[in-house]
C-alpha cells in the first residue's frame, strides 16, 4: 500500500503544480455548497446595494455643484448595473434548481447544479470585489475643465439674424482674419458680439479659446484690464509688479500658440494689438479677431478693410417686438385692445427711431403703464422734452423719460456715476462710499446697493462681465447723464481718463459742484481755486502728481469727498477749511505726515491711509476724529510702536480698522475685548522686536480679521496655527522678510488657517520646507519668492505605506513637528498626522516660485484637481514638477518658465507633459 502511495505521489505533485487539484476542489465545493454560497451571495448583494446608494449620493452632491461624475465612478456604477441583470437571471436559475430536492433528482441534474454552483461562486467574487472598490472611492466628481467659450448671459434679440449670418460668413470665408462691425452708439453692436460669442460654442472644435474683451478706449486705453481678461481666460498667473510691456510680450507668446477668436467690443481709437498682448491673427492657424466700433475709420485702422459690416437700426417689425417685450403683460394687453393707448404707444415707439438702446430704456421705463391717461401723459412729456431741447441729440430726449421715472435720490446717484472714466468698470463699494459721504444714503450702505440694482434694472448701469463687484456705464448713457447734469443747477467738470497733463484752469472750477480729473497725467495743481459749492473732488490715479499749492483747499468749505489716492504727493496742504469733509482717501501716496490741524475735520467718517509707504506721523489726528467709521492704516509706514500710542478707544463709531503694529505688547492690548478688536479687518505686524512666536489663537478677539501681513519681524522663529475654537475668517496670509522663521506649526483640523485662500512667502530664508501647507484645504494661490533655504515645498513621507497605492496615493502624511492635546495645544516637537491623505491641495489653482535658488522638489506627484498654472523663475535646482499622467491634473493649462529650465526637467513618465502646455518666459 505504501508502495502504491509512493507511486501516486509524483502524480499528485504534478496535478498540484498545475492547479488542477485546487480547481477540482473549488468545483466540488461549489457543487456541494451551492445553497450556502447562495445565502452568502444574498448578504453580499445587500451590502453592495448599500455601497451603491452611498456612491450615488456622492455623485448627486457633485452634480448639484455642477461638477461631473468621476469616470472611474461612472464605470463602477455601470458594472454594478450589469451585474444586477446577471444576478436576476442567476436567481431564476437557482430557484428552478431548488425545486428538485431529492438525491435522485440532484443526481439526475448534477451537471446543471455544478454549472449554477460555479456561477454563484463567480458572481459572489465579483460582488465582493465591487463592494470593496466602491468603499475605496474618495472622490465622486470634479469640476469640468474651462470651456473654449465663456458663455455670457443670454439676451433676447430682435432683428439681428442677418447681422449674425454676415458675421458667421466673414468668420468662415472672409478675406481678412480681422473683422470689423461699426455703427452709431446704442445700435446693438455689443449685443451682436455677445450673442456671437455664445454662438461660437457650436464651433468650439474649430478653436482652442474665444476671448471677449470690453475695450471702450476714449483717451486712454485700459491696457491692464485687457491684459487681466486675457490672463484669466488663458489661466495665466498675474504679477502686479510686472511692467505692461513685459506682460504683453508674455501674453503674445501664450496666445500665439493657440487657435483663437478675440472679440474686442467698442474700440474708439486705433491701438497696436501687440501693445496689450494680442498677436496679429495667424492665417495658418486660422485665428480671428472681431472688433466693434462707432467709427468706420477705426475699423480700417485696425486692419478690417476687407471684412466689414455696418450695423443698421432695427426694421419696424423687429423694433416693435423689442418695444413690446419690455412692457408688462397688462401694458401689452392695453396696447392691443385700446386704440388710444396704441396710438400713443406707436408715437413713442416711432420717436426711438429703431435704436435698440432707446427702445430698451423707454420700454422698460413704461413697463407698467396701462390706462390711456398714463400713455397720453408720457407721450406729451417726451414731446415737451424734444421741444425744449431742440439742439440736443434727439435720442437724449427719448432717454430722459427713464431718468425722470427715478426717485430724486436715484437720479442723484445716477448722475454721480458719470464722474468716472468713459472706459472700464466702477467699483460698487466705491460708489456706495462716495454716495454715503455726499449724504445721499444717510449712512445706509445697503440702500446704496439697492439703488445700484435699480439703475441696472432701468438699463442706466450695466453689470460688468468680469466681476460682480463692479458695474459699468454705456458711453451713450454717460453722455446722457452729463447732458442732464448740465440742465440742472449743478455744474459738473468731468475730464476723467482724458490723458490730460494739466488740470482745467481755476476759473472753470468756480461754479462747479463736482469735479473729476482722475486717471490722467497731471503733475501739479499750483493754483487756489475758489469753488465754494464743490462737494466732490476726484483726483486719484494721476501717478505723477506731486505738488498741491499751499492754499489749494482754502476756498472749498462744502467739499465732502476728496480722493487723492495713487498719486505722488508727499504732503497735504493745511485743510482746516474742509469742515464738511467726510471721505478722504490718501492711500498709495508718498505723504510723510498728516496736516497738524486735520483733527478739525470733525465730520470725517472715512480715512484711508493704506500703503502710505512714507507716512511718519499722523500727529495724533486719528484719535480725535470721533465720527470715523473707516480707518485704514494697513501696510502704512506709520504704525503703532507703543501701547500708549494705541489711542483709538475714543472712536466709538468705528466699523472697519486696518492697522500696522510695530510691537508685541501693542498687539496684546489690541486683543483685549474692545470695539477696536471687533473692527479690525486687516492687520500688519512689522518690525516687532523680540517677538519670537505668534500663536494665531491669540488673535481670536479679532473676530473679523480677513488679512494678516507679517513682515520684517527679525526675531520671529515660530508661527502656530493652533486648533480653532471659534469661527475664523482669515483668508490672506503674507510672511515676508522673516530671517529667523523656521517653524510654522499647523494643528489638525479645524485650525486657524483652514480658510486661507492666498499664501505668500517671501525672504524667509530658514524655512526648509512648508509641508504644513497640505493642511490648507481652501488654498487657491501659493506664491514663494526669495526663500534661500527652502529645499522642498512638501517633505513627503518615504515609507512603504505612503507608496502603497501609486495610482491613488492615500498614505497618511506626517507633515510637521508637534503633537497636540485635546485642546489643540502643542505638547512636544512632533506634529502628528491629521488624517489627511497625501492628495492635499484640492483647490490650489496657482503656484508661483521665484528666485528660490536651492529648491529641489515641490512634492511627489499626486492629484492636483484644480491646478491651472505653475510659474517658475530662477529656480536652477528644481529639476522636476509633481505632475504625472497617473494623477489628476486635468485643469492644468500653463507651465511657465525658461526654455533652458523646461528642457532639463525630469519626468516620472517617459513621455513627460505635453509641450503645448509650456509657455516660455
Amino acid at each position: 500500500m505504501a508502495e502504491a502511495t509512493s507511486c501516486l505521489e509524483p502524480l499528485y505533485k504534478c496535478l498540484e503544480s498545475t492547479g488542477m487539484l485546487e480547481a477540482a476542489t473549488r468545483e466540488v465545493a461549489a457543487f456541494l455548497r451551492v445553497k450556502a454560497n447562495w445565502s452568502d451571495l444574498e448578504k453580499a448583494r445587500e451590502s453592495l446595494r448599500a455601497v451603491r446608494a452611498t456612491v450615488r449620493a456622492g455623485v448627486t452632491v457633485e452634480e448639484d455643484k455642477l461638477n461631473v461624475c468621476d469616470p472611474q465612478v461612472q464605470l463602477w456604477l455601470k458594472r454594478v448595473e450589469e451585474l444586477q441583470l446577471d444576478l436576476d437571471t442567476l436567481g431564476e436559475d437557482y430557484g428552478n434548481l431548488m425545486k428538485f430536492s431529492c438525491l435522485g433528482q440532484c443526481t439526475q441534474h448534477a451537471s446543471r447544479r455544478a454549472s449554477i454552483g460555479k456561477h454563484v461562486v463567480e458572481v459572489l467574487d465579483e460582488v465582493n470585489k465591487l463592494k470593496e472598490e466602491g468603499k475605496g472611492f474618495k472622490k465622486f466628481g470634479f469640476k469640468p475643465p474651462p470651456e473654449v467659450v465663456d458663455l455670457l448671459p443670454q439676451i433676447e434679440t430682435f432683428g439681428l439674424e442677418s447681422m449674425q449670418k454676415q458675421l458667421h460668413d466673414l468668420l468662415e470665408k472672409g478675406e481678412s482674419n480681422i473683422i470689423g462691425v461699426w455703427g452709431q452708439g446704442g445700435i446693438g453692436k455689443t449685443t451682436l458680439l455677445r450673442v456671437f460669442n455664445n454662438d461660437l460654442e457650436k464651433k468650439a472644435r474649430n478653436y482652442q479659446v474665444v476671448i471677449f474683451i470690453e475695450v471702450s478706449n476714449s483717451e486712454t486705453l485700459n491696457t491692464v484690464e485687457i491684459q487681466q481678461t486675457i490672463s484669466e481666460r488663458l489661466n495665466l498667473p498675474w504679477n502686479e509688479s510686472e511692467t505692461v510691456e513685459k506682460r504683453a510680450k508674455f501674453l503674445i507668446k501664450a496666445l500665439a500658440r493657440k487657435r483663437f477668436v478675440v472679440l474686442l467690443d467698442d474700440v474708439r481709437k486705433k491701438f497696436r494689438l501687440e501693445d496689450v498682448g494680442i498677436p496679429n491673427p495667424d492665417t495658418n492657424r486660422q485665428s480671428k479677431l472681431i472688433l466693434t466700433s462707432r467709427y468706420q475709420d477705426v475699423c480700417f485702422q485696425m486692419g478690417a478693410q476687407r471684412s466689414l459690416i455696418k450695423m443698421q437700426v432695427l426694421d419696424g417689425d423687429s423694433a416693435w417686438k423689442l418695444f413690446l417685450s419690455k412692457l408688462s403683460t397688462e401694458a401689452c394687453e392695453a396696447v392691443s385692445s385700446n386704440s388710444v393707448v396704441r396710438e400713443h404707444a406707436e408715437a413713442i415707439f416711432q420717436s426711438c427711431g429703431g435704436l435698440p438702446l432707446a427702445l430698451n430704456i423707454i420700454g422698460t421705463a413704461m413697463a407698467g403703464l396701462e390706462g390711456p391717461k398714463d400713455w397720453i401723459s408720457v407721450a406729451d412729456a417726451i414731446k415737451a422734452n424734444m421741444d425744449n431741447f431742440p439742439v440736443v441729440d434727439d435720442m437724449f430726449s427719448q432717454l430722459k423719460y427713464s431718468y425722470d421715472s427715478l426717485t430724486p435720490t436715484q437720479q442723484q446717484c445716477f448722475l454721480y456715476s458719470t464722474l468716472f472714466p468713459e472706459y472700464g468698470s466702477i467699483s460698487k463699494e466705491q460708489l456706495v462710499d462716495y454716495w454715503m459721504a455726499e449724504g445721499l444714503l444717510l449712512n445706509d450702505s445697503e440702500k446704496g446697493y439697492q439703488i445700484i440694482r435699480s439703475l441696472i434694472s432701468a438699463c442706466l448701469l450695466q453689470t460688468s462681465s468680469s466681476t460682480s463687484s463692479k458695474v459699468k456705464m454705456h458711453h451713450v448713457i454717460r453722455h446722457l447723464g452729463l447732458w442732464l447734469a448740465s440742465k440742472t443747477d449743478q455744474k459738473f467738470i468731468v475730464q476723467a481718463g482724458m490723458a490730460l497733463d494739466s488740470a482745467p484752469s481755476a476759473e472753470k472750477w468756480k461754479e462747479a459742484t463736482r469735479i473729476s480729473i482722475m486717471s490722467n497725467d497731471i503733475k501739479e495743481l499750483s493754483f487756489s481755486p475758489k469753488c465754494r459749492s464743490l462737494t466732490t473732488l476726484l483726483i486719484q490715479n494721476n501717478p505723477n502728481l506731486n505738488k498741491l499749492s499751499w492754499g489749494f483747499f482754502k476756498f472749498m468749505p462744502s467739499l465732502k469727498v476728496l480722493d487723492l489716492s495713487h498719486t505722488a504727493i508727499t504732503s497735504l496742504p493745511e485743510c482746516e477749511t474742509l469742515v464738511a469733509l467726510e471721505h478722504l482717501n490718501l492711500s498709495h501716496t508718498l505723504i510723510t505726515r498728516l496736516p497738524e490741524r486735520l483733527w478739525l475735520l470733525k465730520e470725517l467718517r472715512h480715512l484711508d491711509l493704506s500703503v502710505t509707504v512714507a507716512l511718519e506721523d499722523t500727529l495724533n489726528n486719528c484719535s480725535k476724529l470721533l465720527k470715523l467709521r473707516v480707518l485704514n492704516l494697513f501696510r502704512s509706514h506709520y504704525g503703532i510702536h507703543d501701547v500708549d500710542d494705541l489711542n483709538l478707544d475714543s472712536l466709538k463709531a468705528l466699523m472697519f480698522l486696518g492697522i500696522t503694529i510695530y510691537a508685541e505688547d501693542v498687539l496684546k492690548k489690541l486683543n483685549k475685548t474692545s470695539p477696536l478688536a471687533k473692527s479690525t479687518y486687516r492687520l500688519n505686524l512689522k518690525y516687532c522686536r523680540e517677538m519670537q512666536s505668534i500663536k494665531i489663537s491669540d488673535l481670536n478677539h479679532l473676530v473679523h480679521l480677513e488679512e494678516l501681513y507679517v513682515e520684517s519681524c527679525y526675531d520671529l522663529n515660530t508661527l502656530v496655527a493652533d486648533a480653532e475654537l471659534t469661527s475664523s475668517g482669515l483668508e490672506h496670509l503674507t510672511l515676508s522678510v522673516l530671517p529667523s522663521l523656521e517653524n510654522v506649526i499647523v494643528a489638525p483640523m479645524p485650525h486657524h488657517f483652514q480658510h486661507i485662500r492666498k499664501l505668500v512667502l517671501s525672504m524667509c530664508h530658514k524655512l526648509k520646507d512648508i509641508t504644513w501647507v497640505q493642511k490648507l484645504e481652501m488654498l487657491e494661490r501659493l506664491v514663494i519668492t526669495h526663500c534661500d533655504g527652502m529645499l522642498k515645498i512638501v517633505e513627503d513621507d518615504n515609507s512603504e505605506e505612503a507608496e502603497a497605492l501609486p495610482d491613488h496615493p492615500s498614505g497618511e502624511q506626517e507633515d510637521g513637528t508637534n503633537e497636540w492635546n485635546s485642546d489643540g495645544q502643542s505638547v512636544c516637537k512632533s506634529d502628528s498626522t491629521d488624517g489627511k491623505t497625501r492628495n492635499g491641495f484640492p483647490k490650489l489653482r496657482l503656484i508661483v516660485l521665484t528666485d528660490v535658488k536651492k529648491l529641489r522638489s515641490i512634492c511627489k506627484p499626486r492629484d492636483f484637481p484644480s491646478l491651472e498654472t505653475i510659474r517658475v523663475e530662477d529656480c536652477p535646482n528644481l529639476r522636476s514638477i509633481p505632475l504625472s499622467s497617473r494623477y489628476n491634473c486635468g485643469k492644468l493649462k500653463q507651465v511657465c518658465g525658461s526654455v533652458e529650465w523646461w528642457e532639463k526637467l525630469e519626468w516620472e513618465d517617459e513621455e513627460g507633459m505635453e509641450s503645448k502646455l509650456f509657455i516660455p518666459i
